[in-house]
């Protein structure tokens, strides 16, 4: 994927224990204009079917999939790390699956997501951590800020689980603390 003209080229978001109704504040509050893709990360079973991304594509004027191997990044699509994968980003703005050790005892992992897409991104990269029962995401959004990203996290006080964004914060010194609804209308305003 070629890097536009755009401040940002993609964001990602992590999230974990109360995610799904997370992200179906999020998502939704999008344009459907949105111009660049979004990478999701969220903590699910390995044995998980595909009712998430049929579930929030329902509610979205975004496309929402489940990601594929090697297929590259577009604008306006928001993808999500299949079942028992860590996904990856490639150099080249392509998609890569990974059934290698859990990180953080998840798989897929935050922190990997994260850490491949700031590789990828640099400073055109916005990251968010939201809510979630363990630190996963807090390295991730360290490097994020590191190479030069845009880093936010959810309230954790008023976060569904509090611990995954207070671990961002200490971690990570995040640009934002925003509330949940709060955080669609403020990436269609920064994008």
């Amino acid at each position: 994927m070629k890097l536009n003209s755009l401040k940002y080229g993609a964001v990602v978001i992590g999230t974990s224990a109360g995610g799904l109704d997370a992200l179906s504040e999020v998502l939704p509050n999008l344009r459907k204009e949105f111009p660049i893709p979004i990478i999701v990360v969220l903590h699910i079973s390995p044995s998980s079917d595909s009712y998430l991304t049929e579930y929030l594509n329902n509610m979205c004027e975004l496309l929402v999939k489940e990601a594929t191997e090697k297929e590259v990044l577009e604008p306006g699509v928001v993808y999500f790390a299949p079942p028992d994968y860590h996904l990856l980003i490639e150099e080249d703005g392509s998609l890569s699956l990974s059934n290698c050790e859990k990180i953080n005892y998840s798989r897929p992992s935050i922190d990997v997501l994260f850490e491949t897409a700031s590789w990828s991104f640099g400073e055109k990269l916005i990251g968010i951590v939201m809510t979630g029962a363990n630190w996963d995401g807090s390295a991730g959004l360290k490097t994020i800020k590191e190479n030069g990203g845009f880093a936010i996290c959810e309230n954790p006080q008023t976060a569904a689980v509090p611990r995954m964004p207070e671990s961002a914060i200490d971690l990570a010194k995040p640009d934002l603390v925003l509330e949940l609804n709060e955080i669609g209308p403020y990436l269609n305003r920064l994008i």
